[in-house]
């Protein structure tokens, strides 16, 4: 099962951490300086839901945002 959400079709997005070492200069420093960048990944924040898709409880993995706004009608 893929981390994509079932209603809005929300994946994982690529991102960066950024390493930095220093005093920065408004605290007496010379300043920071970028030491590493680490490629991330933003995931998105779903949950397991049991649904009912096209007449039938199913389950479905959904994004919290997509829940909240009412788009899932859950099974009982």
């Amino acid at each position: 099962m893929s981390k994509i959400c079932f209603i809005c079709g929300k994946k994982p997005v690529a991102g960066r951490t950024i390493v930095r070492r220093g005093l920065a200069k408004k605290k007496g420093g010379v300043g920071q300086k970028i030491t590493g960048i680490n490629p991330r990944r933003f995931l998105p924040n779903l949950k397991n839901v049991k649904a009912i898709i096209d007449g039938t409880p199913k389950r479905i993995r959904v994004c919290v945002k997509c829940l909240k706004a009412g788009k899932v009608k859950k099974a009982l």
